[in-house]
């Protein structure tokens, strides 16, 4: 059994860095025609100088998710490039946080505007023309502070549950279509935006006991979780929000394994 994604078009947005990099990367070594698309340039031309290195079909395009005219305008470029969208991944995203009774205005904004706006744009920008092809994968980036928040983290969290709820509609909406809409919710994957891997040595422990797989997560984990939902393997799978977290808070106290007996 292999996944192949030869001849499928794939988007992968916030593709310049960190998960979303992986992804695009994983589904162009699977054979998609891939679109990274980020806002900065300079993250669309490393990524551009890795596509030329590997020899991987596809292309990198600036678009700024808030906006609905980029987002349309980026959807008609791709179909105009390669004819068709097989599969949408809504990676981009932000994660400001601080306590709610003194959380600036702008920043909730940020949140919903960039993780769950820009989500809807994305799909409102795909679905007619996955409509017209009767298929279709969108795969969502949610996130396990949608299943149980952090303190200081309400807009983040909030943005995130609603993308869980999204995942949902769209699979009822879309699936006379054969279109699938499933949403991933990532643990502790050490990134630039949470700084895991910055903090010190109690603050590590601290998280990792919450896992019972005692580790960090990798972005590699993610991009084969999003390429098994993106590949024919996963037809019968929609309206999921997939938990990808090492088991965090799967038992009470999970810690307790990992103690020798005394």
């Amino acid at each position: 059994m292999e996944i192949d994604l030869e001849g499928k078009v794939a988007i992968v947005t916030g593709a310049g860095r960190g998960i979303g990099r992986q992804i695009a990367g994983t589904l162009g070594a699977e054979g998609a025609t891939t679109v990274g698309v980020d806002l900065r340039q300079d993250l669309l031309d490393a990524l551009a100088d890795e596509w030329e290195g590997q020899g991987w079909r596809g292309a990198q395009l600036a678009c700024d998710v808030r906006i609905k005219a980029e987002c349309d305008a980026l959807a008609r470029t791709v179909v105009e490039r390669f004819g068709r969208i097989d599969i949408l991944v809504n990676n981009a995203g932000v994660a400001s946080g601080g306590p709610v009774e003194s959380f600036p205005e702008a920043d909730w904004d940020q949140n919903f505007a960039v993780n769950l706006k820009g989500a809807f744009l994305m799909c409102q920008a795909v679905i007619p023309q996955m409509k017209r092809q009767k298929s279709g994968r969108i795969v969502n980036s949610s996130s396990f502070a949608a299943i149980v928040p952090g303190l200081g983290g309400a807009a983040y969290a909030s943005s995130k549950a609603g993308i869980h709820s999204l995942t949902r509609v769209l699979a009822g909406e879309l699936g006379p279509y054969n279109i699938t809409a499933n949403c991933f919710a990532p643990g502790m994957i050490p990134t630039e935006m949470n700084h895991f891997a910055e903090a010190d040595h109690a603050r590590k422990e601290a998280l990792l006991d919450t896992l019972s797989l005692r580790r960090w997560g990798d972005a590699a984990d993610i991009a084969n979780l999003v390429c098994f939902l993106c590949s024919d393997l996963a037809s019968y799978i929609t309206g999921s929000m997939i938990d990808i977290s090492g088991g965090k808070l799967a038992t009470q106290m999970p810690w307790l394994a990992y103690r020798p007996e005394k």
